[in-house]
């Protein structure tokens, strides 16, 4: 026998009303809360650690079904980066100790400044922002170098989220050991940062092969190349950006800045 929901006095037949959505009455009871913790905790880290371990096996597919509509399982891509670049931040500073690696990498190569400092602690503390902002301007130009292949530029910010996602997590569990053993070599603990970023390329190649099944690897090729070439513009012109910022902040904050920039 059908009930009246509470919320909207719509006929209950299913366990929700099929009106508003609220969930058919049941009294509280112990079995009651074990059901909202079950859903709100456990189900919660099952769509968690489901999407991770689906972005880990092939990021590419992954991505590819999610914006086809199989997404019941899955957790929210953008969130998830969010969730990801804030582990990323926190294992930077409480384990591989990067601001005192950086700080030792700085007075090695005679760069005594608190200025730079300062923009690395910035960019680690503010990483999870940072790496959402990252997102929308990375989807511009996957969205222009694939215009003609039939995903608008909304889908792309998906597709760069599970690139990002994939890569933060290569980045946790392969390279971070790493960086982690050599955090008293400051050289070395800065080159695998920069060694990290080769694995961008041979990423997006395979990312975008499993996106478009139909399409031949050469073609795919391309399409990163020019995705690539689209990104260092924008890389250049950040750094024009960033130099003029640097000037102004360095012109404010005084002479310990100055001096950093006319080392340079």
């Amino acid at each position: 026998m059908a009930e009246n929901c509470l919320n909207c006095a719509n006929p209950v037949t299913e366990n929700f009303c099929g009106s508003c959505g609220q969930k058919k009455y049941k009294r509280i009871d112990k079995k009651y809360i074990w059901d909202e913790l079950q859903y709100t905790v456990f189900h919660t880290n099952k769509g968690l650690l489901y999407s991770v371990k689906n972005i880990l096996k092939n990021p590419g597919k992954t991505a590819r079904e999610f914006i086809n509509g199989n997404r019941v399982n899955h957790y929210k891509p953008i969130l998830l980066v969010f969730v990801l670049s804030g582990l990323a931040t926190f294992l930077s500073f409480k384990v591989l100790n990067l601001k005192e690696v950086m700080s030792a990498y700085f007075s090695q190569q005679k760069i005594n400044s608190n200025f730079m400092l300062d923009i690395v602690s910035f960019m680690s503390s503010y990483n999870s922002i940072l790496m959402l902002l990252y997102v929308p301007l990375f989807a511009l130009t996957t969205k222009i170098a694939f215009r003609k292949w039939g995903h608008n530029y909304y889908e792309h910010v998906v597709m760069n989220a599970y690139i990002l996602s994939f890569y933060t997590l290569v980045s946790i569990i392969f390279v971070y050991p790493i960086m982690f053993i050599f955090r008293h070599s400051p050289n070395a603990f800065f080159n695998l940062t920069q060694i990290s970023i080769l694995l961008v390329p041979p990423i997006l190649v395979w990312f975008f092969k499993e996106v478009y099944k139909d399409k031949s690897l050469k073609s795919i090729i391309i399409k990163v190349l020019y995705v690539l070439g689209l990104t260092i513009l924008g890389y250049f012109i950040f750094i024009i950006f960033t130099v003029l910022v640097g000037v102004i902040l360095a012109a404010l904050k005084g002479p310990e800045a100055l001096h950093y920039m006319q080392q340079k």
